[in-house]
């Protein structure tokens, strides 16, 4: 979750923290998401037996380590590393990298808009974080354009500058399926028939979060590729446009088939 910093975090929280001062006994790590400081003790370095406690941990080393205890009033944190599995090291690292980024993202939004960033966190902030996640946020922005925040309450001004920051600064992996219709009409004005039915297919279905495209294979087999961001989502518009194009061709008398292609 993207929002201010909380002054502490709780045991049981798993927290990035950057490794300051190394010592016999264990070693120093500054919390970087609380601008606090907490004792990783050797003990709750490794499982294994430990030689040389440089070998585990050395200073300005980033890690992933999950809080033992905390002790708001002498201000103490216990730290464990050995208690972090592959797994949650691997899904804190990416949730941090992407708060990150959504923190840059959201400074570039409060220069767009002329806004101070306290202004931006009151008025959208809350609400994307609640519905999506932050830098989700941003994402679903690119795919389907500000309307994905304008309906959850976002001001449209905040909502467009959200969206065009992230169409320059986001890049959404996109995944492409395709398959070939095979389509004939026997009238007089046969060709015409297909030619159409492909147009009206790209004027009707119309996607923020995906694009499409036809091409000629060899008459009458034509190919229709779809780009997405996931492979159930490209599926459903193949299969959709396909619909379109074959649906149309036959009710103007022709014929149609389609054939997916791994």
């Amino acid at each position: 979750m993207a929002t201010r910093k909380q002054e502490w975090p709780e045991a049981g929280d798993l927290v990035i923290a950057t490794i300051q001062n190394v010592t016999d006994y264990g070693a120093y790590a500054k919390l970087d998401e609380y601008d606090q400081q907490g004792l990783l003790h050797i003990s709750e370095i490794s499982s294994s037996w430990i030689r040389n406690i440089r070998d585990f941990v050395r200073e300005g080393q980033k890690a992933v380590l999950k809080v033992l205890r905390v002790d708001t009033e002498k201000r103490h944190i216990d730290l464990s590393l050995r208690r972090v599995t592959k797994r949650e090291k691997i899904e804190k690292m990416l949730s941090w990298k992407k708060e990150r980024k959504a923190e840059a993202l959201l400074r570039s939004v409060a220069e767009k808009t002329g806004l101070q960033l306290d202004e931006i966190y009151e008025k959208a902030v809350g609400a994307i974080d609640k519905e999506y996640g932050l830098y989700e946020g941003f994402e679903r922005a690119v795919k389907e354009g500000p309307e994905i925040l304008t309906k959850i309450g976002v001001p449209e001004n905040i909502a467009g500058a959200f969206a065009e920051v992230a169409r320059e600064r986001i890049h959404v992996p996109m995944v492409k399926v395709k398959g070939v219709v095979e389509v004939s009409c026997s009238k007089p004005d046969g060709v015409k028939v297909i030619k159409e039915a492909f147009m009206n297919a790209k004027k009707a279905e119309k996607y923020r979060d995906a694009k499409f495209r036809f091409y000629v294979i060899a008459a009458p087999k034509y190919c229709i590729e779809v780009l997405a961001d996931n492979y159930k989502r490209a599926e459903d518009v193949l299969q959709k446009v396909t619909q379109n194009v074959v649906s149309s061709i036959e009710k103007a008398g022709g014929h149609g088939v389609f054939r997916r292609e791994k």
